[in-house]
């Protein structure tokens, strides 16, 4: 692989002092702050300098984004194309130590700035890669990591590499089929071509063998359900029932299909086509209750200018999730926007819960799984939150 345009880095000046912040390992540079941006091709490999022309790091450009420099390192690279490979070496063999491949065959392979391979996230869905690109620069750098992807993981035979947001071939031919794939030996179906999740939020694989744990004995209700993840190991781990709610259909009849798949579907699990906040609303008004409720909407802030409103609607979920917990039951809330701090977030969950006139108590807050790690200098990537507490 030769990541675009390799070769000696194109000099840029900051206009803020940012020295501190790269030298810890801030993986960004905004064009706010860079002195007069060039007119540079995405994907082109700089050098950033202080105002005292100093060295501080080596990155790639991108023409549009507001991350104009996506930082590799604090330079120099005379061989982008090896680092980067040695980089994704590294990442897999980090996953492989870790996970059973007998059990879990769905992972995710790069995250990004964590594995030092900033604004490229690649998932694996058993023989089948997909690869996001986080703005125009990343994917020129990364151009040719197709071929490479498929190089480097060759001990696991991967035969595709997909561009999620293109649904194009990186690598490999034939259609992107619907296939089977293990988490942690649950069959979970996933279409790894069709953009999305493909069928799996890969992030949640330790949160729900949390509530696996956890649900034994217990009615379960899973919100945002999407494919039935937190409901299916309920069920594994011996909850009384399940119900799973989800507004798209599609995704509520693969749930059915991995209750079916998995032989759990003898019924004591209730899939429902429905609005999450009109499920929940009237649930509470005939007085349903649940021993055990986890909350895992979409994000409510995908940008910082959303906050305002996501914290209103991370309030009235969570209110409404309390109304219809047990007293003394669990209730799981999860927010997977980078905008919401942890201690932000859990404060959504205690002032719904007051809302209702409950309390709660926590027990642990979680984040995402190994597998999605995260830098002490770029709060940023520490997105995923899953507040775990009682209700009285």
């Amino acid at each position: 692989m030769a990541p675009a345009r390799a070769g000696r880095p194109n000099p840029i000046t900051l206009r803020k002092d940012l020295a501190r912040a790269l030298k810890r390992g801030h993986p960004w540079v905004f064009r706010e702050a860079v002195e007069r941006p060039p007119a540079l091709a995405s994907g082109t490999l700089v050098e950033v300098r202080g105002r005292d022309a100093r060295r501080l790091a080596v990155g790639f450009w991108d023409a549009r984004s507001p991350i104009a420099v996506r930082v590799l390192g604090p330079g120099p690279l005379p061989d982008p194309g090896a680092v980067v490979r040695a980089r994704l070496r590294a990442a897999l063999r980090m996953r492989l130590e870790r996970l059973d491949r007998r059990r879990t065959t769905a992972f995710r392979w790069v995250h990004g700035e964590a594995d030092r391979l900033p604004g490229i996230h690649v998932d694996l869905y058993d023989d089948v890669a997909v690869v996001r690109f986080d703005g125009d620069g990343a994917e020129a750098f990364y151009r040719d990591v197709g071929p490479l992807l498929a190089e480097v993981a060759a001990p696991l035979s991967v035969r595709a590499v997909i561009d999620r947001r293109r649904g194009t071939r990186l690598f490999g031919r034939g259609a992107a089929a619907e296939r089977v794939v293990l988490e942690n030996g649950l069959r979970f179906e996933v279409s790894p071509g069709r953009g999305g999740k493909g069928g799996l939020y890969l992030d949640q694989r330790e949160n729900r063998e949390e509530v696996e744990r956890r649900a034994r004995g217990r009615s379960v209700l899973n919100l945002f359900g999407y494919t039935g993840g937190f409901a299916l190991y309920a069920a594994r781990g011996g909850a009384r029932s399940t119900d799973t709610v989800d507004l798209a259909r599609p995704a509520l009849a693969a749930a059915r299909r991995n209750f079916e798949r998995n032989g759990l579907s003898d019924g004591r699990a209730g899939f429902h086509a429905a609005d999450a906040f009109e499920f929940l609303q009237a649930a509470a008004s005939r007085g349903g209750r649940w021993d055990f409720v986890v909350s895992d909407p979409p994000s409510f802030a995908p940008r910082q200018s959303a906050r305002e409103g996501a914290r209103r609607a991370y309030t009235c979920l969570h209110r409404a999730a309390a109304a219809v917990t047990a007293p003394g039951g669990l209730l799981c809330a999860a927010s997977c926007s980078s905008h919401f701090g942890r201690e932000e977030f859990l404060a959504t969950v205690e002032a719904g819960a007051r809302a209702a006139g409950r309390r709660f108590a926590l027990i642990e807050i979680r984040g995402a799984g190994f597998d999605h790690p995260s830098l002490a200098a770029f709060p940023e990537g520490d997105y995923l939150k899953f507040a775990m507490g009682t209700l009285r």
